[in-house]
Protein backbone atom coordinates (compact mmCIF):
# COMPACT_ATOMS: atom_id res chain seq x y z
CA UNK A 1 0.00 0.00 0.00
CA UNK A 2 0.73 3.36 -0.77
CA UNK A 3 0.79 6.67 2.15
CA UNK A 4 1.27 9.90 1.71
CA UNK A 5 3.47 11.65 4.50
CA UNK A 6 3.79 15.53 4.47
CA UNK A 7 5.72 17.67 7.37
CA UNK A 8 4.04 20.47 8.42
CA UNK A 9 6.25 23.14 10.24
CA UNK A 10 6.46 26.97 10.73
CA UNK A 11 7.45 28.75 7.98
CA UNK A 12 10.44 30.88 9.96
CA UNK A 13 12.37 27.50 9.61
CA UNK A 14 12.15 28.73 5.60
CA UNK A 15 14.49 31.70 6.70
CA UNK A 16 18.07 29.89 6.71
CA UNK A 17 18.95 26.12 5.61
CA UNK A 18 18.80 23.55 7.59
CA UNK A 19 21.95 22.50 9.60
CA UNK A 20 24.66 20.49 7.75
CA UNK A 21 23.96 17.68 9.63
CA UNK A 22 20.43 17.39 9.61
CA UNK A 23 20.88 17.25 5.50
CA UNK A 24 23.56 14.97 5.54
CA UNK A 25 21.85 12.45 7.65
CA UNK A 26 18.61 12.66 5.53
CA UNK A 27 20.73 12.36 2.90
CA UNK A 28 21.63 8.43 4.20
CA UNK A 29 18.11 8.30 5.25
CA UNK A 30 16.65 8.96 1.88
CA UNK A 31 19.38 6.98 0.00
CA UNK A 32 18.31 4.06 1.71
CA UNK A 33 14.88 4.38 1.50
CA UNK A 34 15.13 4.53 -2.15
CA UNK A 35 17.19 1.38 -2.29
CA UNK A 36 14.97 -0.92 -0.04
CA UNK A 37 11.93 0.50 -2.12
CA UNK A 38 9.83 2.14 0.83
CA UNK A 39 10.73 5.45 -0.92
CA UNK A 40 8.92 5.90 -4.31
CA UNK A 41 9.31 10.03 -4.62
CA UNK A 42 9.85 12.81 -2.13
CA UNK A 43 9.98 16.49 -2.40
CA UNK A 44 10.48 19.55 -0.98
CA UNK A 45 8.30 23.27 -0.97
CA UNK A 46 9.60 26.24 -1.26
CA UNK A 47 8.17 29.40 0.89
CA UNK A 48 4.70 30.16 0.59
CA UNK A 49 5.46 33.61 -0.64
CA UNK A 50 6.23 31.21 -4.15
CA UNK A 51 2.51 29.94 -4.03
CA UNK A 52 -1.00 30.87 -4.38
CA UNK A 53 -4.31 29.42 -3.27
CA UNK A 54 -7.01 28.82 -5.63
CA UNK A 55 -10.07 28.22 -3.21
CA UNK A 56 -13.77 28.05 -3.68
CA UNK A 57 -16.27 29.06 -1.42
CA UNK A 58 -19.81 30.45 -2.01
CA UNK A 59 -20.11 29.18 -5.51
CA UNK A 60 -17.07 31.69 -6.25
CA UNK A 61 -13.13 30.74 -6.91
CA UNK A 62 -10.44 33.23 -5.66
CA UNK A 63 -6.73 33.35 -6.47
CA UNK A 64 -4.67 34.16 -3.29
CA UNK A 65 -1.21 35.14 -3.93
CA UNK A 66 1.63 34.08 -1.15
CA UNK A 67 2.85 34.22 0.97
CA UNK A 68 -0.05 32.79 3.51
CA UNK A 69 0.17 35.25 6.75
CA UNK A 70 -2.56 33.65 8.34
CA UNK A 71 -1.29 30.31 8.42
CA UNK A 72 0.57 29.28 11.28
CA UNK A 73 2.21 26.15 9.26
CA UNK A 74 2.53 25.46 6.23
CA UNK A 75 3.76 22.12 4.55
CA UNK A 76 7.23 21.95 4.16
CA UNK A 77 7.82 18.81 1.99
CA UNK A 78 6.43 15.40 1.27
CA UNK A 79 7.00 11.49 0.72
CA UNK A 80 5.09 8.66 -0.85
CA UNK A 81 6.21 5.51 0.90
CA UNK A 82 4.89 1.90 -0.66
CA UNK A 83 4.92 -0.38 2.31
CA UNK A 84 2.94 -3.56 3.53
CA UNK A 85 1.52 -1.79 6.84
CA UNK A 86 0.83 2.00 8.17
CA UNK A 87 3.19 0.44 11.02
CA UNK A 88 5.55 0.59 9.05
CA UNK A 89 4.35 3.79 7.36
CA UNK A 90 4.27 5.01 10.92
CA UNK A 91 7.97 3.49 12.00
CA UNK A 92 9.50 5.43 8.68
CA UNK A 93 7.53 8.93 9.61
CA UNK A 94 8.47 8.43 13.35
CA UNK A 95 12.18 7.66 12.06
CA UNK A 96 12.28 11.03 9.71
CA UNK A 97 11.17 13.13 12.84
CA UNK A 98 14.28 11.70 15.08
CA UNK A 99 16.26 13.07 12.11
CA UNK A 100 15.18 16.16 12.85
CA UNK A 101 14.96 15.66 17.08
CA UNK A 102 18.62 14.73 16.74
CA UNK A 103 20.36 16.68 14.08
CA UNK A 104 18.54 20.25 13.85
CA UNK A 105 17.63 21.50 18.18
CA UNK A 106 14.51 23.31 18.16
CA UNK A 107 13.31 22.18 15.05
CA UNK A 108 9.40 21.66 15.93
CA UNK A 109 7.01 20.45 13.60
CA UNK A 110 4.93 17.06 12.79
CA UNK A 111 4.85 14.55 10.04
CA UNK A 112 1.26 13.13 8.82
CA UNK A 113 0.78 10.35 7.40
CA UNK A 114 -2.41 9.06 5.03
CA UNK A 115 -2.91 6.11 3.11
CA UNK A 116 -3.21 6.59 -0.67
CA UNK A 117 -6.38 5.30 -3.04
CA UNK A 118 -5.29 2.28 -5.13
CA UNK A 119 -6.93 1.76 -8.26
CA UNK A 120 -10.34 -0.03 -7.59
CA UNK A 121 -10.63 1.43 -4.06
CA UNK A 122 -13.49 3.09 -2.88
CA UNK A 123 -13.96 5.67 -0.02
Amino acid sequence: MKYLTFIRHSESYRASPPPPGFMEAMGKFVGRSLKDGTLVDTGGLLASKEGVRVRLADGKITVTDGPFSESKEVIGGWAILKVDSKAEAVRIATEFMELHRVHWPGFQGESEVRPMFDPGMGP
